[in-house]
């Protein structure tokens, strides 16, 4: 008996010592069988993890958001859902996913990554509609969930990277148009790296516009989906992170949406660097001063009232 319990207080004195871990938990968005614009398809769900390590999901038909919730000690109450990039072909779901994910919990953040729904003609009717449905959605899930997960109902942001930066932007520009509008849908502030922002030739990754609008595509359409053209006095502050030399998204996106929200008068940071190209998430060695990124989007979040200091 004596041993059995010196192993326990052993055993106790050791959980004390390990720092608490976020807790992870993975929600489907749409109750089985209720999944909108859902057409019956062959269309599968794939998962690699390519050379550099990043993991590669294609196929997404069924979305989830998986929940990186803050350690109690550390939490600040603020909350992101983070979208991964891909061109709308595919998901960079660590890189640009769970990595940051932590790289918030460590912070007292609370994140969420979203697996959305990638459009596909096969297995979506109106697959233009669909990236957006799931980003608000999953707004919407985390609100309503926030009592259990301590979060500050006014404190949840979107983050998005790339392609997924245009999803950002898009529902920071879209949750209150349509018959779908909805105030739970609205991020509190956006975090937009690298984001595709318009559609327009003169500035869209034809792969993203292509990917997103499908056979639908119009001149309606992309300017609808152009981000920088729908910016209102209800649009949230943002943060943009973007390099000068990137071939695959132009600088001028950012750079036409912080003008958008510049002339809307609403908060906005930008970092532009002139090395870095395009999808490198924290990945910055050898890129000059974008190693700073990240230290820049701590210092505002922590003037934004979203970490401690």
């Amino acid at each position: 008996m004596k041993k059995t319990a010196r192993i326990l207080t052993v055993l106790s004195l050791l959980a004390l010592s390990v720092p608490s871990m976020a807790q992870t938990e993975t929600i489907n968005l749409w109750p089985e069988g209720k999944v909108p614009n859902f057409k019956k398809s062959d269309v599968e769900e794939k998962s690699v993890t390519d050379a550099q390590g990043i993991l590669r999901i294609s196929g997404v038909t069924v979305p989830t958001i998986t929940a990186y919730i803050a350690p109690k000690e550390k939490a600040t109450g603020a909350a992101v859902m983070i979208c991964p990039g891909g061109g709308y072909g595919i998901l960079a779901a660590s890189h640009e996913g769970s990595d940051f994910a932590k790289w918030f919990n460590e912070r007292g953040i609370s994140a969420f990554v979203l697996k959305y729904r990638l459009p596909n003609e096969k297995a979506m009717a109106h697959q233009h509609e669909v990236p957006l449905m799931d980003a608000m959605q999953g707004m919407k899930l985390i609100r309503q969930n926030a009592v259990k997960w301590d979060i500050d109902v006014n404190k949840i942001g979107v983050m998005g990277f790339s392609a997924g930066g245009h999803l950002a932007a898009t529902i920071s520009t879209h949750y209150n148009m349509g018959e779908k509008a909805s105030a739970d849908g609205k991020p509190n502030f956006s975090i937009l790296i690298y984001p595709v922002i318009s559609l327009t030739p003169a500035l869209a990754h034809g792969g993203s516009r292509d990917n997103l609008l499908g056979p639908e595509k119009s001149d309606e359409l992309i300017k609808y989906y152009s981000n920088e053209m729908q910016v209102s006095d209800q649009t949230p502050p943002a943060f943009l992170v973007h390099a000068m030399d990137d071939t695959g998204v132009p600088v001028e996106n950012s750079i036409e949406y912080y003008l958008a929200l510049k002339k809307k008068k609403i908060p906005a940071e930008m970092h532009l660097y002139p090395k870095g190209g395009h999808g490198y998430g924290m990945r910055t060695e050898g890129k000059g001063s974008l190693g700073g990124w990240p230290a820049a989007m701590e210092g505002w979040l922590k003037a934004m009232g979203y970490q401690k200091n």
